[in-house]
């Protein structure tokens, strides 16, 4: 818990403590729930400040809370390879769950080059849109592709260009 607690205690010190909204101590992997608004500054910062330096993004991960959430979340994991420390944030979006308006957040893309093929892969699996991302389009599914199968409540279609796909 020591480097939540210090980054928390950066940010605050950085962006006021609108940035970090909640703290998430369970599970394996502590996390700090950063202000949607925020997210691509806070990456920058944690990024470029020399006593975190998180010169790594690992991963991005869309994870459907549920239809009865109407809520989903982003979650990011980071590492400091001179550090050799990591670091868990997550974004939570609540949305309607319509086709036409999908979740959004920021674009990390600029902070980190291995955000544009995970934000795509989000965007193309559950339907994140990621705002300012150079060029988010589906990366493992057809373009013409209906919904977002990773969803909870994503409904299979039968047939693609009249090929039965069960």
């Amino acid at each position: 818990m020591g480097i939540i607690i210090r980054v928390q205690e950066l940010l605050a010190a950085e962006f006021g403590d609108q940035a970090v909204t909640a703290v998430e101590e369970l599970g394996l992997q502590p996390a700090l729930v950063i202000h949607r608004e925020k997210l691509a500054a806070v990456c920058l910062f944690l990024r470029d400040h020399e006593e975190t330096y998180f010169d790594f993004l690992s991963c991005i991960s869309a994870v459907d809370n549920g239809v009865e959430s109407g809520s989903f979340s982003v979650v990011y994991h980071l590492a400091s390879i001179p550090h050799q420390h990591q670091l868990t944030l997550k974004v939570i979006v609540e949305n309607d769950r319509h086709l036409d308006n999908l979740p959004v957040v920021p674009t990390v893309s600029g902070v980190w080059r291995t955000a544009d093929w995970h934000e795509r892969e989000a965007f193309d699996l559950m339907g994140i849109y990621f705002e300012g991302h150079p060029d988010l389009r589906r990366i493992l599914l057809p373009e013409d592709w209906e919904g977002y199968p990773l969803r909870k409540d994503y409904q299979e279609a039968e047939t693609y260009h009249g090929i039965a796909i069960k």
